[in-house]
């Protein structure tokens, strides 16, 4: 069968992130299938470079992955959904086959998607095998009910099959081809991205990896890890960092280990950032990270209020975020830590709480977000229902967006937008932005500050204006 791979996401801000879930389904296809990758990313008229590809390809399959239903700076989901609908309404236009869709924003909603795309199929959750089972069913005309986690249509009704019984071997599946890659994605950031396991533990109650990938967690073993890295380092010209997608690269802490020491035994080759969990961090872990060419963390620390913190699940406390800060610091690693304001259950008295215990832990970087259900998606009602707390949290931040120069709050523009990340990459500086704008943006901040005070000498005596 001739099967077309579509990327359809084209987030850029801050930076664009490879496809690399889709590559892993498309790795895992036989080969006797004709396979080609359409990434709509860098398209300046996507709809029209879709049609005219699937026109040249002649595809008997469709496979449409979606990454994300929210943006990735959590400002809003309204524009999602209408861009996937467009996607597909272009591919009815020029094709007869049939539409699977998947990926990390699909496998979120799987259902509801499905009733308000109207793709033909969707598969949830890992895609690897049940896309091959799908393949096959198509081929044959039978054998749907067969394919895991495969929803599909039965008249108006969405019908929805049971995952399989376990998970893909992560150490059996093929690398995703990074020959298919366009190199823009490395041209500005330099990332490349790379996956040590999947499926998440954690209990959070907002959390979507469960959904996703997940609880049982399934490790790959340390040494194709560092392999993979090796080979982005030899193959990839432009790739210089790697960016670790695990939902949490330290839980297991014993895995998370065992990768940096195989990194260390390879002398460590390319930098890398990724994503840490409170708990599950020791002395020893930050010495490895550290040693391993990791330069950066980023924590989904979520709140400075206990009470916020227990309604949410998270696990830990303050105290542990305060651990992890000074453990970081200590072996000269820089922290970025994500908070969200706003979530269920919480108030403004709470939302000023974790601004306070924000100023006082003055991690490298911050990222102030406001709450967004995914489901308002498809029920927009709950964001109306929200509104009035939303714009007291916005109004709140105004006020005090000045206390550091490390805040970034992209729901009012404060330290992120195109015109700081363009200059930071103008300056030829590559892997995750944060991990640069404090240095920049605090050097304006004193700048502006010496501007105000310079001093000026009268009758002998030195004064400030």
């Amino acid at each position: 069968m001739r099967v077309a791979f579509v990327s359809g996401n084209r987030e850029r801000l801050p930076d664009a992130v490879i496809p690399l879930g889709l590559l892993y389904v498309m790795a895992s296809t036989p080969a006797r299938h004709e396979k080609t990758l359409v990434d709509l990313c860098f398209e300046e008229q996507p709809l029209k470079a879709l049609t005219q590809h699937l026109r040249a390809f002649q595809p008997d399959v469709v496979a449409l992955g979606m990454r994300n239903i929210q943006r990735a700076d959590y400002t809003g989901v309204k524009d999602s959904l209408d861009h996937y609908a467009g996607l597909v309404e272009a591919i009815r236009e020029v094709t007869r086959a049939p539409i699977v869709m998947g990926g990390g924003g699909f496998s979120i909603m799987p259902r509801a998607l499905l009733a308000r795309l109207r793709p033909d199929y969707g598969i949830s959750g890992d895609g690897e095998l049940a896309f091959q089972q799908l393949l096959d069913a198509l081929e044959r005309g039978r054998g749907f009910e067969a394919v895991s986690n495969l929803h599909r249509f039965s008249g108006d009704a969405v019908i929805s099959n049971p995952p399989a019984p376990g998970f893909p071997d992560m150490n059996a599946l093929p690398e995703p081809d990074r020959s298919l890659v366009d190199e823009r994605y490395y041209l500005d950031s330099g990332i490349d991205s790379l996956q040590t396991k999947r499926g998440c533990p954690l209990r959070c109650d907002y959390c979507t990896y469960p959904m996703i990938e997940g609880r049982i967690g399934r490790v790959r073993d340390p040494k194709l890890v560092a392999d993979e890295f090796e080979r982005i380092r030899s193959q990839r010209a432009f790739a210089n960092h790697v960016f670790l997608v695990d939902s949490v690269f330290n839980l297991p802490m014993r895995h998370a280990k065992a990768v940096c020491r195989e990194l260390v035994r390879r002398d460590a080759p390319l930098p890398w950032t990724c994503y840490v969990n409170p708990l599950g961090f020791d002395a020893e872990l930050a010495e490895l990270m550290a040693r391993s060419r990791c330069t950066g963390i980023e924590v989904g620390s979520d709140s400075g209020s206990e009470k916020t913190l227990d309604r949410l699940r998270k696990g830990f406390t303050t105290d542990h975020v305060r651990r992890l800060h000074a453990l970081a610091r200590s072996v000269g690693i820089p922290d970025c830590h994500t908070f969200i304001l706003g979530t269920p259950g919480e108030d403004l008295d709470e939302v000023r709480r974790t601004l306070d215990f924000i100023a006082d832990l003055d991690p490298f970087h911050v990222i102030l977000m406001i709450w967004t259900d995914d489901a308002e998606a498809v029920h927009p009602e709950l964001a109306t229902n929200r509104r009035h707390l939303r714009e007291s949290i916005l109004e709140t931040l105004d006020a005090r967006k000045h206390e550091s120069p490390c805040w970034s709050i992209p729901e009012l523009g404060i330290n992120y937008d195109r015109k700081l990340f363009r200059l930071l990459r103008s300056r030829g500086l590559q892997g995750p932005l944060w991990q640069h704008s404090r240095r920049l943006l605090s050097a304006q901040t004193a700048g502006r500050e010496s501007a105000h005070q310079s001093p000026t000498t009268k009758n002998g005596t030195t004064e400030t204006t």
